[in-house]
């Protein structure tokens, strides 16, 4: 059975940095895109940031130059350096892995900005 575990989320102060991790567990045969998706309470869930498995990087505009995704191939990780944490970014931050035979969803983890 496959697991994607988020750490990394909680508190932080307006311009303030948080980096979350996503960890896959199970059997996943050929990973590829990894993501990190975002839902605030009454609003759809969006991209935040992408990358292929050749390493090619998307954004939303709303976080390009503030927020950085990499990913370890090698430990199944994915992660979102997230920098200048703005009052518009508190959300439920879910990562997602596609893969040749579909796509799997963390648990989501909580980023909250407030002074």
């Amino acid at each position: 059975q496959v697991q994607l575990v988020e750490s990394g989320g909680g508190l932080v102060q307006p311009g303030g940095s948080l980096r979350l991790s996503c960890a896959a567990s199970g059997t996943i045969f050929s990973i590829l895109d990894m993501g990190w998706y975002r839902q605030a309470p009454g609003k759809q869930r969006e991209l935040v940031a992408g990358i292929t498995s050749g390493g090619s990087t998307n954004y939303a505009d709303s976080v390009k130059g503030r927020f950085t995704i990499s990913r370890d191939n090698a430990k199944r990780t994915v992660y979102l350096q997230m920098n200048s944490l703005k009052p518009e970014d508190p959300a439920a931050y879910y990562c997602h892995f596609g893969s040749l035979i579909g796509g799997y969803w963390g648990q989501g983890t909580q980023v909250t900005v407030s002074s």
